[in-house]
């Protein structure tokens, strides 16, 4: 019987140790997971603190009896320490203390990202909070229900801090969100962001840009919060959402190569340089398909796949990640904002020859009622109209992502900008038009090569 030992219990360890069991029913399966809740959906988050999603027992992907029910054995709130290879075991330490070993014949590391903690005194101080895990949640959600705080500070204008503005202000609470890049959302390009922007204004979010935050200091009730360029804010509450960073502590002992940003580097197998051992999800460096090299880039989907692939593998299996696009939707307040491939300033970096055009078009026929614009930005090379990547923002119920898909399978088969309008695409008035906005856009983008050419 093959022992199959899994350090993680999020995306990736979950998939792995569920792929593996759906090939091979006779291998023993052991997840151990640093809290107890295996399977979360950390994605979920912000709509569990908005209020949207009431019981947090919903963001489970499964319950624990679920995946013990598919012959998993979980082992909830123990933390690996070290890794023997030599010895093939891994040491787990609980959080009474008590310490175990715990042999395998087939490891899989799925440890996931934590957030980076800032260079911001008074991280640690009550009511200021980091937000990642389902026990970071609880925190917050606690604070939110005795301290009733009416003001808030959100440190971070990326995905998380974006997300959060929306959640809190839908609690009724004034939000004021600092980030140090020129613009919200420094994954799309600035015009982009400026429309983000001025949709948190609408709603009453205060962004403010390029600002480091430097210091929280508590005076009296308040949280006054300081940072470059004269900023000073008080609030009620405080949140940090500046990022993650791979969770790889295990290396040193096990002897474990790490790669950019400090990931686990692993081959497209999901293999480590240690036999025996693999990894996936927010702790290793990601293929990316296309630029042909390998990145850091933690999404929850791409830690699916690839936990998927190391489950499969290690059983026996011979699959290869086929590789990131960084394709990525998020909902802020009415709008809804996407990406896939590479922006303008990605793929000059990457050798490529690009051409950006930016186009907006209705996301159905404007005669049915609720038609809504949609801003394209497409990316394809000048010289021989590859498709490179495309940003769309839009409203929430305008098919953003439905054509952001679109363009990532494009992406994935190596299309030209042109050929998407051999695409046979779904066509009735209350959702698209018989040119759908994900053709129209493509055909600008052609346009406007051959009008430059003349």
């Amino acid at each position: 019987m093959t022992h199959l030992l899994i350090i993680g219990g999020s995306d990736a360890g979950i998939s792995a140790a569920l792929r593996a069991r759906e090939l091979d029913s006779s291998v023993d399966v052991t997840v151990v997971v640093a809290d107890s809740f295996p399977n979360y959906s950390i994605c979920g988050i912000p709509f569990y603190l908005s209020g949207e999603v009431p019981d947090w027992r919903n963001l489970a992907h499964r319950t624990a009896a679920e995946i013990t029910a598919t012959g998993i054995n979980l082992l909830l709130n123990h933390t690996a320490q070290t890794i023997d290879p030599d010895q093939k075991s891994v040491k787990v330490v609980d959080r009474q203390g008590q310490v175990q070993w715990l042999s395998y014949d087939k490891l899989i590391l799925g440890t996931g990202a934590v957030p980076i903690q800032p260079p911001i005194q008074g991280l640690d101080i009550p009511g200021v909070f980091l937000l990642h895990s389902m026990e970071d949640s609880f925190a917050v959600h606690q604070y939110l229900t005795t301290h009733a705080p009416k003001t808030a500070v959100i440190v971070g204008s990326g995905y998380i801090g974006l997300e959060m503005a929306d959640a809190l202000t839908h609690r009724g609470i004034a939000v004021t969100l600092v980030g140090h890049s020129p613009t919200v959302m420094k994954t799309v390009d600035p015009n982009f962001g400026q429309l983000i922007a001025e949709e948190m204004q609408r709603h009453g979010v205060e962004a403010i840009n390029s600002v480091e935050i430097k210091a929280i200091e508590q005076i009296g009730k308040d949280l006054a919060v300081s940072g470059s360029g004269g900023f000073h804010k008080t609030a009620d509450m405080v949140l940090v959402a500046v990022g993650v960073k791979p969770l790889t502590s295990l290396a040193s002992s096990a002897g474990l190569k790490i790669g950019m940003r400090g990931a686990f580097q692993v081959n497209r197998q999901m293999e480590t340089n240690v036999p025996d051992i693999y990894a996936a999800g927010d702790c290793v460096e990601t293929w990316h398909r296309l630029l042909n090299q390998y990145t850091y880039l933690p999404l929850g989907t791409t830690a699916h796949k690839q936990g998927r692939i190391a489950g499969e593998n290690a059983v026996g299996g011979n699959q290869e990640f086929a590789g990131t696009l960084g394709t990525q939707v998020v909902k802020v307040f009415d709008l809804a904002i996407a990406r896939t491939g590479l922006r303008d300033t990605e793929a000059t970096s990457a050798g490529f020859n690009p051409v950006t055009f930016e186009f907006a078009t209705w996301d159905r026929k404007v005669y049915y009622p609720g038609a809504h614009k949609l801003h394209f930005r497409i990316t394809g090379d000048k010289e021989n109209g590859q498709l490179l990547g495309v940003q769309i923002v839009g409203h929430y119920q305008g098919e953003v992502a439905k054509r952001i898909d679109i363009f990532a399978t494009a992406l994935f088969h190596n299309m030209k900008v042109d050929e998407l309008n051999q695409l046979d695409l779904s066509y009735t008035p209350p959702f698209s038009s018989p040119w759908d906005p994900v053709q129209m856009s493509a055909q600008a983008w052609v346009k406007q090569q051959i009008l430059s050419v003349h």
